[in-house]
């Protein structure tokens, strides 16, 4: 059970990580300042669930 743990952790914070980079790339690709691009990894970093979703909302406005 310990090391299930011990799995599972690294992981999810390797996933939040990737979803950060992701959230910045794909500000940058679609022409975003790099400031509004930092403001997505911010909110992405601090709110790991709510953040995502928030940016997949605005992100075609």
């Amino acid at each position: 059970m310990f090391s299930l743990g011990l799995l599972i952790i690294p992981l999810l914070f390797l996933l939040h990580i990737a979803i950060c980079i992701w959230g910045y790339n794909d500000a940058r690709r679609m022409g975003r300042s790099p400031e509004f691009a930092l403001l997505v990894v911010l909110g992405m970093l601090f709110f790991p669930v709510v953040g995502p979703i928030i940016y997949l909302l605005i992100r075609n406005s």
